[in-house]
């Protein structure tokens, strides 16, 4: 019989997603301890196992060395940064992923960012509870320039959202995807134009060697100095010390930061500013989103296959 374990705390108290596995595979344990697994944990926890599904988990070369029965990695969200995928591919263990099923949940909250950041909303919040009454001026959505970098299954959402608000798009991506831009109205440009341009920038990227600190200080400092930065993609993206400096500096209006390099964030003196607006990581995790990411996993124990380079997974 194969054995199934899920690594992931959220998937494991995730009762619909729990039921549903366990239709499929009655003998699938889950961790139940609230521990986040890492290193030796993880080892324990999943020797034994011939698939796994794993969430923020980092399945490295050595915790993959240590697990020789384990033949297939189910993964619960849609990165993979967190899996050594050359090892996956050179150990013959295969990926059960499907991109974009959050996508929705992502780019909702990219919106919401956007607009809290140009209508000053957080800010205000704070203020009147403060007791201050501000008349804040701010700024619509629908007279800004969108730069989004990174226009794949989250970024093309993002088009469809913002379609309604009438914004002028640009979009920096690795492919080309002319004959969506030209039914969209969207403008290809390369990434100095973009962040030149754009009055609201948003990240949509996968971390990888190719974008970890895509956005440098060199990068950011192209930007407007009344621009908008949203990441809700991954934390390494950026620049975080090069960030801070510029917007204690007003050389950038504002920031919208869902993820971070460390996670939990260590660097109190970004999270305080009245500029930056955080949260902890919810781009995908509607309930909507949950669901559906939790049912790509279970699907991927079955429907799955070896790492591809520059393929499977994109």
């Amino acid at each position: 019989m194969t054995t199934v374990a899920v690594a992931s705390r959220s998937f494991s108290r995730h009762p619909v997603l729990r039921q549903e596995l366990l239709a499929r595979y009655p003998d699938a344990r889950f961790n139940d301890s609230g521990e986040s697994l890492a290193g030796d944990a993880l080892i324990a926890y999943l020797t034994g196992c011939e698939k796994a599904v794993i969430a923020l988990e980092k399945m490295t070369d050595a915790v993959l060395e240590a697990l020789p029965d384990l033949k297939v990695i189910a993964k619960y969200g849609v990165g993979f940064d967190m899996l050594d995928l050359e090892s996956m591919r050179r150990r013959g263990i295969a990926l059960g992923w499907q991109g974009g099923v959050n996508r929705r949940a992502v780019s909702e909250l990219t919106v919401c960012m956007a607009i809290d950041l140009l209508r000053h909303v957080s800010a205000s919040d704070r203020e009147v509870r403060a007791g201050e009454w501000r008349m804040r001026v701010g700024r619509q959505l629908s007279d800004c320039t969108v730069g989004i970098v990174g226009c794949g299954r989250v970024g093309k959402d993002l088009v469809k959202l913002l379609s309604g608000f009438g914004c002028r798009i640009l979009a920096n991506d690795i492919r080309d995807d002319s004959e969506f831009y030209e039914a969209n109205g969207i403008r290809a440009a390369s990434l100095e134009d973009l962040l030149s341009n754009a009055d609201i920038v948003t990240l949509h990227l996968p971390l990888d060697d190719s974008t970890r600190l895509i956005l440098d200080a060199d990068m950011l400092a192209l930007m407007k100095p009344d621009a908008v930065l949203i990441n809700a993609a991954r934390g390494g993206l950026i620049d975080e010390t090069a960030l801070k400096a510029m917007l204690l500096d007003g050389r950038l209006a504002a920031a919208g930061l869902d993820v971070f390099a460390s996670e939990p964030p260590v660097d109190t003196a970004l999270l305080n500013l009245p500029n930056v607006l955080s949260t902890a990581h919810i781009g995908g995790s509607s309930e909507e989103g949950i669901l559906a990411m939790g049912r790509a996993a279970i699907a991927g124990l079955d429907d799955h296959r070896l790492p591809e380079p520059g393929g499977y997974p994109l």
